[in-house]
């Protein structure tokens, strides 16, 4: 999972980022409201972290920005030394899931950060088997079975499988992508991507007539759509 921690305090972000990696998550840092918003449009993230009183853009300010201007938005933690009941619901009220009041033990830190990105990913997301639609994908065995036959992939082609079955109707940038499956913000050539994603598409037959398409966002990245079929 992607992280956005978005504080200009340097301590509070090496905390938070230590917290975030330790649950084997990406953590992103921003120190600017303006700068995360152009992030927020470019980039996907699973969750923000996200301070009331970050420069440029305040919290609140991009809490609101993100309703106005984001189609799909991550799920947002407001952490912050606030502490009144008015701020709180002003909070939530703007958009924020959740909300931490500075100074918060570690471990409930991490709770709360595990709590949100389970929630967000959905039921199922993380179980060891999971069924889509004709699509029945092993996470153990790492296999993919369609119809009752497995589908031959290697590990890569499974994590990416896997990656946009447990994303349907999401779009995810490249850097999303490749900071998920190869465990790099290197770029990564694309024609190493688009290899990999082809090769899936391929083996798994995604045809709108079997229920799915993955579907290239240009300048973006990849949107694996649900079909529905035609009664």
């Amino acid at each position: 999972m992607r992280v956005v921690i978005a504080d200009d305090e340097p301590d509070v972000v090496s905390f938070l980022k230590s917290v975030v990696e330790e649950q084997g998550h990406v953590a992103v840092s921003f120190s600017d409201g303006n700068l995360l918003s152009q992030a927020l449009v470019r980039e996907t993230f699973d969750l923000l972290i996200l301070d009331w009183n970050i420069p440029g853009k305040d919290g609140l300010a991009t809490l609101e920005w993100m309703k106005q201007s984001l189609t799909e938005r991550p799920p947002v933690i407001m952490m912050t030394n606030r502490s009144a009941k008015k701020d709180i619901s002003d909070a939530l009220n703007a958009g924020a899931d959740d909300y931490i009041t500075k100074p918060e033990d570690r471990s409930v830190v991490a709770a709360r950060i595990n709590a949100m990105l389970r929630r967000n990913a959905g039921a199922g997301a993380f179980d060891s088997k999971a069924v889509y639609g004709k699509y029945s994908l092993d996470r153990i065995e790492q296999t993919v079975t369609v119809d009752g036959k497995t589908i031959a992939l290697t590990a890569k082609e499974f994590e990416l499988a896997d990656l946009f079955f447990r994303n349907a109707d999401r779009t995810l940038s490249r850097n999303y992508i490749m900071e998920t499956i190869w465990r790099t913000t290197a770029a990564l050539a694309t024609r190493t991507l688009d290899m990999h994603i082809s090769r899936v598409r391929s083996k798994l037959d995604l045809q709108p007539e079997n229920g799915f398409r993955i579907f290239t966002v240009f300048g973006y990245g990849y949107r694996l759509e649900t079909i529905a079929k035609a009664v």
